[in-house]
């Protein structure tokens, strides 16, 4: 059992640095690229930026604002995989979903400091993922996942404060669509019928 248990933290390790790697490399073909490939992010509210809620966990708007999500996002995304019962193909596509649509639905939208508002980034992800395995460690019932929902409380709790609402460049909307989306995927897919 050990053996496999290393197998599936070997597994949930690669998958994880690929998408890590896949964030890292659209930044370096949007930095090559004379297209701003941030203007493909979420832009709330409107049909041209639907596509952003596809996109904006890929875009990033600078090195500190892809690095700030990166080591959260790949400590998340192996704890996600790590274990089957978390449901990660499922998982990770209803969060990465529902964040996007949440913050297109409830975003700021317009202008800010002369420019149009366009939400980018991976937060929506990792407060969806934080949230999640929070959530799905009272579903599962088991020792386990209650351990990791306790540590990942802990490590990472504190960031809940960036949904709270605040002027700038920081999309506490995308924060709060991440972790409502987070807990709705974990009663989702973990939720017993009555």
């Amino acid at each position: 059992m050990a053996n496999s248990s290393g197998d599936s933290l070997q597994r949930a390790l690669r998958i994880s640095s690929a998408w890590i790697l896949l964030i890292f490399l659209v930044m370096l073909v949007s930095r090559l690229s004379p297209i701003p490939f941030e203007s493909f992010g979420v832009r709330p509210r409107t049909l041209t930026g639907l596509p952003g809620v596809l996109l904006m966990p890929l875009l990033h708007a600078n090195f500190p604002h892809i690095l700030a999500n990166a080591l959260p996002l790949f400590i998340l995304l192996t704890l996600l995989f790590w274990d089957r019962r978390y449901r990660p193909w499922t998982t990770l596509p209803l969060i990465w979903l529902a964040s996007g649509l949440g913050t297109w639905l409830i975003g700021r939208g317009g202008q800010w400091r002369g420019e149009m508002v366009v939400h980018i980034g991976a937060s929506g992800v990792v407060f969806g993922l934080v949230a999640y395995l929070i959530v799905a460690g009272v579903l599962i019932q088991s020792w386990r996942s209650a351990f990791i929902g306790i540590l990942v409380f802990l490590f990472f709790g504190g960031m809940f404060l960036g949904m709270i609402p605040q002027a700038g460049p920081v999309s506490w909307e995308g924060h709060l669509s991440g972790a409502v989306a987070g807990v709705w995927a974990a009663r989702k897919c973990h939720s017993r019928p009555l």
